[in-house]
């Protein structure tokens, strides 16, 4: 996925550190987050493909127990490829989650296309699927179930936390 618009609302706070200067710092969805912990512990790896780099978005795939984190690349699709390669998955059984132009390349060739609430209307146009909620406010939350779903994983989530069948 991408970061700036799918795992925040793609607003950047620039914030004082310790010594004045300015430090970068974005705001994550906890629902979002537990999602993406879900999907690790179901075996389904997840990871980020961001043109800018951020310390917080680094903190966030650490947290998240992400398996691919990649920065400062504008050009995805050489960190598809290297994604496909290192995972052995082929491009139709990866999901990608993007927002902006610069997501379109890798969306055009992953198995399930997802454009957030908030993607510009070219993206949304080729998506497969277009979130109901805006990137940093569930999105990926949205797009996790979904994937727990398809994989037979959503009732042991569900039953994890004592819900029935079908409750959430």
């Amino acid at each position: 996925m991408d970061v700036d618009g799918v795992l925040t609302d793609g607003k950047l706070y620039n914030v004082p550190d310790g010594e004045g200067k300015l430090v970068e710092t974005k705001a994550f969805d906890s629902q979002d987050g537990i999602a993406l912990q879900w999907l690790y512990r179901c075996g389904i790896a997840t990871g980020l493909i961001s043109g800018r780099v951020s310390a917080a978005a680094e903190e966030r795939a650490r947290q998240c127990r992400m398996a691919y984190v990649y920065q400062g690349h504008l050009e995805k699709i050489p960190i598809f490829e290297e994604i496909l390669q290192k995972s052995g998955l082929t491009p139709e059984q990866v999901a990608y989650a993007g927002d902006d132009f610069t997501d379109i390349v890798v969306m055009r060739r992953a198995g399930l296309a997802v454009a957030t609430a908030n993607a510009r209307p070219e993206v949304k146009r080729m998506a497969h699927m277009v979130t109901k909620a805006e990137g940093g406010r569930g999105a990926v939350r949205e797009v996790a179930e979904l994937l727990l779903q398809a994989q037979g994983h959503w009732q042991e989530i569900l039953e994890k936390y004592g819900l029935e069948k079908g409750s959430a």
